[in-house]
């Protein structure tokens, strides 16, 4: 084995994914201390994606005050790529359920004005190509507050500017993008979208992501009716589409406003972190690939990063192995998308809490105890 590729997403609630990748490398170190590592850190386009672009391309992290889901200030975060011209926003900086404590979550009100900002500002920066992504939002406004942010006018009856929250747009009568950024023309929008729910009716934002974001029962049908009076006003001022658009419904609504204003493309997460990492141009020449996440489970084979990264790795005709927290049910379905081995870090009876403090340990020692059976294998059969 000459040269291995380590391409983790992180450990939610326990380790980063660069963190993952350095306790990777340790442990193939212990027992292959020739061998080459490249370490590309992943994410699948949720919580963890700009932190692991930043360190795959060597890019930076930028922080601004901008409006927070509430209407108050917040600090939040992005990333420039190493290129200096991509940006990567995490919604859920500006416009993150976190964000609102509990008592507070009322989707009538909250605002994914901040998002826009964040924009705003990292165009400001020079940037012309954005990675979004909408998981984790407080809000059901469909996006009109990024789109206020960046200069559209949502009017009312009365001329005047809507206020903010899913609830205000039953008042929208007019949409001008006459006084929108110039500068989002010559900008590429690629949204990490990982659901395939339309804006509205049954399987919309208001429905299926409401209750999560605070939207009592009696709420939820007057979000859905004023996203779908949204909806109808984009369609006839702006011209586009967005009711039944699949994902569109993501991040309550924020997918289709992103289209809708920005002319923004929505995509698989971790194919896109997959892109902007340069992962491929790496598996190529690698005579190993070893990914993992926290879990793997049935639910690991829809987008999930081990196997966007085994899908990619099968490509070239790659043995992949998986490192991992635990396994649940379903988990044998990965062995039909690409991986090959699973490897966990459990090797004593731990608590949760103390499988969380020596996670980096337990990674490591699982990833040596690979390492010795591929060597091992690798004598034999030969």
């Amino acid at each position: 084995m000459g040269k291995i590729i380590i391409a983790s997403d992180s450990f939610k609630g326990a380790v980063s994914s660069l963190e993952i990748c350095d306790a990777i490398e340790s442990g193939i170190k212990q027992v292959c201390q020739e061998v080459e590592t490249i370490k590309i850190p992943m994410a699948d386009g949720g919580e963890g994606t700009v932190d692991s672009l930043i360190a795959a391309t060597r890019g930076r992290l930028i922080s601004k005050v901008v409006t927070g889901p509430l209407g108050k200030k917040v600090k939040a975060k992005f990333g420039i790529l190493g290129d200096n011209k991509t940006a990567v926003i995490e919604m859920a900086e500006a416009s993150g359920l976190p964000l609102v404590p509990p008592e507070k979550r009322n989707p009538l009100k909250t605002t994914t004005y901040g998002t826009g900002e964040l924009i705003k500002y990292a165009m400001g920066k020079g940037c012309e190509r954005f990675i979004i992504g909408i998981g984790g939002s407080a809000t059901v406004d469909g996006g009109a507050g990024m789109a206020q942010a960046l200069g559209a006018k949502l009017i009312d009856k009365k001329g005047k500017e809507i206020g903010f929250g899913g609830g205000n747009l039953s008042n929208l009568f007019k949409i001008d993008i006459s006084s929108m950024d110039k500068r989002i023309k010559a900008c590429d929008f690629e949204v990490a979208c990982d659901v395939s729910n339309p804006l509205c009716g049954s399987k919309g934002a208001a429905y299926v992501y409401g209750p999560q974001k605070g939207a009592t029962k009696a709420q939820i049908p007057k979000l859905d009716e004023a996203l779908s009076h949204f909806a109808g006003v984009i369609r006839r001022d702006i011209g586009v589409k967005v009711e039944n658009l699949a994902g569109a419904g993501a991040a309550g609504g924020l997918g289709a406003g992103l289209v809708a204003f920005l002319g923004a493309h929505l995509k698989s997460g971790i194919e896109l972190v997959i892109k902007a990492s340069g992962l491929e141009k790496h598996i190529q020449n690698a005579d190993l690939v070893i990914t993992g996440e926290g879990k793997i489970d049935g639910q690991t084979i829809f987008g999930k990063t081990p196997i966007g990264v085994a899908r990619l790795a099968k490509k070239y005709r790659k043995p992949v192995i998986a490192v991992c927290g635990m396994v649940d049910e379903g988990y044998e379905e990965v062995y039909k998308n690409g991986i090959d081995v699973i490897v966990t870090e459990f090797n004593s009876p731990l608590t949760t809490q103390e499988q969380i403090g020596q996670c980096k340990k337990l990674i490591q020692q699982a990833t040596a105890n690979a390492m010795r059976l591929a060597t091992i294998t690798k004598r034999v059969l030969t």
